[in-house]
This record gives structure tokens, sequence and C-alpha cells, in this order.
């Protein structure tokens, strides 16, 4: 059994992200203080990377609570246009609205500039960076994908972000239609979480 971590803060504002990882603490007995909770604003993401991002992000969290901080960078990799939305997946037409009105916005500019292309490939992405403080020289990084098509029809309730029109050809559904169990056995953020809970327990035995 994976011990009991410190208090930890999760760098994120997101509430989906926030709903996810606690669903995937939960059975470790963990849970996770959002830095909004905390009055920690969001960490500037200048970066071109996931990677560089999140570690960005833990590091900003951290140095403002005075805690361990976790960290979560992800987004949609679409290769027939050039990797976009990317890093940019949260703000890719604009940051201006309410999240579901930038979800909104972002999956009608996604269907547009899909409008032409046959290569409806895609793959979401999570990168995970765990710091114990602001300066740790060792975090601790995981990341996986999960590969899917976009489908032109939104399907599902769940989820968030582009969820719904992302298509799992194996399973014949969207991520949104899957039960919240089932995608955090298979989601990108499940599968890097798991990773990221290895390390972390062989740290800390």
């Amino acid at each position: 059994m994976v011990p009991t971590p410190p208090q930890w803060i999760l760098a994120s504002s997101n509430p989906g992200k926030l709903n996810e990882l606690s669903a995937l603490f939960a059975p470790l007995g963990v849970s996770l203080t959002s830095q909004t909770a905390l009055g920690v604003p969001d960490a500037p993401e200048p970066h071109q990377t996931f990677l560089e991002n999140a570690l960005a992000k833990a590091r900003h969290a951290s140095a403002a609570a005075q805690l361990p901080a976790l960290a979560d960078d992800s987004g949609l990799v679409v290769p027939a246009l050039n990797g976009a939305p990317g890093v940019q997946s949260a703000v890719y037409a604009g940051e201006s609205g309410s999240r579901q009105a930038r979800d909104a916005r972002n999956n009608q500019k996604l269907l547009q500039a899909l409008k032409q292309v046959a290569d409806r490939r895609a793959f979401y992405v999570c990168v995970l960076v765990l710091v114990q403080h602001a300066n740790d020289p060792y975090p601790i990084v995981a990341q996986a994908t999960w590969p899917g098509e976009i489908v032109d029809t939104p399907r599902g309730q769940g989820g968030f972000g582009y969820d719904p029109y992302f298509f799992l050809p194996s399973l014949g559904q969207t991520a949104a239609e899957l039960a919240p169990e089932q995608k955090n056995r298979l989601s990108h953020r499940a599968q890097a979480l798991q990773q990221l809970l290895a390390q972390w327990s062989a740290l800390t035995r």
C-alpha cells in the first residue's frame, strides 16, 4: 500500500482536473487542496512544452503555499495540425469567458481547423510534476498519452474540454461517454498518476 503523503497543493484552478485527480487519489485516502482554496493565483505558462509548464506551475504553487505541490499540464495534440492545440489547449480560441464558454469555442475552432482534413488522429497528453518544495532539485515527473481521434458530432455529457469530440475506436465511445470510474482507469491522467505514485513511493520507503 502507498503510504499517505503529506498535504499536497494542486497547482491548478481547473475544476475538471481537480475532480479527476481527487477521484484518482481517493482510494489511497489522500485529499488534494486546490491552489484556489489557498488563494494562490495561476502561474504564467509561457513555455512550449507540457513538461516546462508543469514544472513552472508546481514551483509557483509550492513557493506560494509553502507545501509540496502537484502540477498537471495536459492537453490535446493533433498531428495533422502540427501538434495544435498542444500546450494552448485550454485557451486555443482565447482566454475570455467562463471555462465552459472557452471549451465550446475551443471545440468549434478545432472542428473548423479539421474541416478539410482527413487524418483525424489525436492524442491526449498529461505531464505530472511533484515538487517537495519550490527549489526541489529532483522533481518527480510522469507523463502519458491516450490515443483517439476527433469526431464532428459531440457525444456524452461527462468529462470536460475536448472529451465530447475525443473518440476512442477501441471502445466505440467518446471520452465524455465513459463512466468516471472507467475514464479514471484508462485516461492519460490516470496512467501518469500511477507512474508518479510508483516513483514517489519508491523514494519514500
